[in-house]
């Protein structure tokens, strides 16, 4: 007896969207205090960056959080955080009407995940998306993330 297996994955489980530019895809990574990565996820370009917090947010690895604006969700983010009695420093969204105070001098180190990613893009494979299937995109992540690692 034979059966048909569909290999073919479904597009929206690629992680590739539609945005202004074309085809894209968001990295969203995780890395420890002094810009190494510790985790990767990969979600559609046009996909909110929330989506891909509720995975890398492993609250057993720091007390310490620096995040971007757009990871500024009470239910998702904050919360978790604050039952552990964590620290998050990432600024209020410009338009929250309660603005939150931040560590200004601590988040003043952030610019090292932004430093990762600008290493990251060195690599031509990466900054282009040369791979159809998300994960060949996700080793080829991997794979420059322990180069730049090495080095």
């Amino acid at each position: 007896m034979c059966a048909l297996i569909n290999t073919v994955p479904e597009k929206k489980e690629q992680a590739i969207g539609r945005s202004k530019g074309g085809l894209s895809t968001k990295i969203h990574a995780r890395t420890d205090a002094l810009g190494n990565p510790t985790g990767f996820y990969l979600t559609a370009g046009q996909a909110h960056d929330l989506n891909g917090a509720d995975v890398l947010l492993d609250l057993s690895l720091s007390q310490t959080w620096l995040m971007d604006k757009a990871y500024n969700s009470k239910d998702r983010v904050i919360d978790p955080i604050h039952k552990i009695n964590g620290q998050i420093v990432m600024p209020s969204k410009s338009n929250a009407i309660d603005q939150r105070d931040y560590d200004q001098h601590l988040y003043k180190a952030r610019h090292l995940i932004e430093n990762f990613f600008a290493k990251l893009k060195q690599y031509r494979g990466i900054a282009t998306r040369y791979d159809k299937l998300a994960q060949n995109f996700l080793s080829a992540i991997y794979l420059a993330s322990i180069m730049i690692w090495l080095n």
